[in-house]
């Protein structure tokens, strides 16, 4: 088989398979001559009929809800402000008694440790007192 010979065959196959897909794009081509394209068309139209009522219904939803959750964001802040403001109170509170519960702890101390030296010192006093009051009789 020479090359010229099997050019030759190559080249026939080669039309063989541009007529079959010429026949199948002419069978298309009638298919859509014939009305399957505004089938095609009508659909695509009921579908974009569709989604623009869709879209319109999203639109809505959102803007309610966006409103409403707007809403209570601001609220919700506004308890966060107050609470804060509460917290920051109370903080004050208990920082006032810590610090008079201390004042009072040390009061109680330095009294007792008064007492302590007031009682050491009558009993000096009077240890003193006795031996004196021996000497005397």
């Amino acid at each position: 088989m020479s090359i010229a010979l099997f050019a030759n065959v190559l080249t026939i196959i080669l039309c063989v398979a541009v007529l079959v897909q010429s026949m199948r794009m002419m069978r298309s081509l009638r298919a859509v001559k014939e009305g399957a394209l505004t089938d095609v068309v009508k659909a695509l139209d009921h579908a974009t009929v569709q989604a623009r009522s869709v879209l319109s219904d999203m639109k809505q939803t959102l803007g309610t809800d966006c409103a409403r959750h707007a809403r209570l964001v601001e609220q919700a802040r506004d308890l966060r402000d107050e609470l804060s403001d509460m917290i920051g109170i109370a903080d004050s509170a208990c920082e006032r008694i810590v610090s008079a519960v201390s004042l009072a702890n040390a009061l109680r101390v330095a009294g007792e440790e008064a007492a302590a030296e007031n009682a050491e010192a009558e009993a000096e006093a009077s240890a003193d007192e006795t031996p004196a009051t021996r000497e005397a009789a």
